[in-house]
């Protein structure tokens, strides 16, 4: 049994604990080892050049870093990767790197990350969902994967982008990790290391209850829901464990949602042919968004295997938008990206395991 403490999942305040108690280091030492763990994504302590020798072999002795593997990636031709990722007591989880390019002409990248292996939700368009729940992820697992996502971009990209925006959307509900989050938020916000500011930071959920107020007041990260869904009664088919948060409850507490100057909540809605795409579900979509300080993203459903629901027509979906548009609701169809490379949740590692089970 390994009796080392990794340092990638301590907070700040529990690294100064173990620097100072446990090695018994001056204090500074604490923001040392923080810089080289998240600003200069250092993998070993032997490269931490301005900490003595025998400093680095006392922390050989007690403590390691580690990060989430590569276990497979899928590149698309729109130039979307995804990550297959192996945690430490091997169990895979996935990542997804989006580009995009800035005004300025440089590369930027948006990652979606995930915060549960698997996930408890049970969401029937979701591949995670099929996967079912393992466990939560630890705050070094879940902000693993932006330094084993930035390692990977430094090695294969000259141009280096950087990864500008981080989107908790992948497997998991993050609010049912909320320790965990908020002390990845935390990790994220700290000026000595990634340094990343609330407004390049959205966490998603699907409506949980538990944590949703506490988030709001942190000011630390943009709220999305995943919506998908105006009415009970097809929340209750698509969405049945959430379903048990009553929409109208979920609604009330959405208007009560800390949210600050010129900041507007994301709602998620995907667009599932033949099922919350009708012009009644575009009329009852109106009445909620005009209740909400918010901006409406509408995603058409990517087609699954083995899955009982379909994409909407183009026709359709633009119908639909224009419905919205013309009673003044703020709502833009996001493009998919990453199809040929199954970039939805919980695919890319459903596909691994049957390829693997037949192997």
């Amino acid at each position: 049994m390994n009796t080392k403490i990794n340092l990638n999942s301590l907070g700040y305040q529990e690294l100064e604990n173990f620097v100072t108690k446990e090695l018994l280091l001056p204090k500074y030492r604490t923001a040392q080892l923080w810089n080289w763990i998240w600003a200069k994504n250092c993998t070993d302590f032997e490269s931490m050049s301005d900490i003595a020798k025998k400093t680095r072999e006392r922390l050989q002795e007690k403590a390691y870093l580690f990060r989430p593997a590569i276990e497979k990636v899928s590149k698309s031709k729109d130039g979307t990767t995804k990550f297959l990722l192996r945690l430490e007591d091997g169990e895979l989880i996935e990542t997804v790197l989006i580009p995009s390019i800035a005004k300025d002409g440089n590369g930027r990248v948006t990652q979606c990350l995930s915060t549960q292996v698997g996930c408890a939700m049970g969401c029937t368009f979701c591949s995670t969902g099929k996967l079912g729940f393992t466990r939560n992820m630890s705050m070094g697992e879940i902000l693993g994967q932006v330094q084993t996502a930035r390692h990977y971009l430094e090695d294969t990209h000259p141009e280096r982008p950087i990864i500008r925006n981080l989107v908790f959307m992948g497997m998991g509900e993050p609010l049912l990790n909320f320790e965990n989050l908020m002390k990845s938020l935390e990790t994220l916000h700290h000026k000595k290391g990634l340094a990343f500011s609330a407004r390049r930071i959205t966490v998603s959920t699907c409506g949980i209850q538990k944590g949703l107020r506490e988030l709001g007041e942190s000011n630390l990260a943009y709220l999305a829901v995943s919506l998908h869904t105006p009415t009970q009664e097809k929340r209750a088919m698509l969405m049945p464990k959430a379903s048990k948060w009553h929409l109208e409850d979920l609604l009330s507490a959405l208007e009560k949602y800390t949210l600050h100057a010129r900041e507007r909540m994301t709602l998620e809605y995907l667009v599932i042919g033949g099922v919350n795409d009708t012009a009644e579900d575009a009329g009852e979509l109106v009445k909620i968004c005009s209740r909400l300080k918010a901006k409406l993203n509408l995603i058409p459903y990517n087609d699954t295997p083995n899955s009982p629901y379909k994409a909407p027509s183009p026709e359709n979906l633009l119908q639909f938008e224009k419905k919205l548009w013309a009673k003044n609701i703020t709502a833009i169809i996001r493009k998919s990206k990453g199809q040929d490379i199954e970039a939805a949740c919980g695919q890319l590692r459903a596909e691994y395991e049957i390829a693997k089970n037949k192997g």
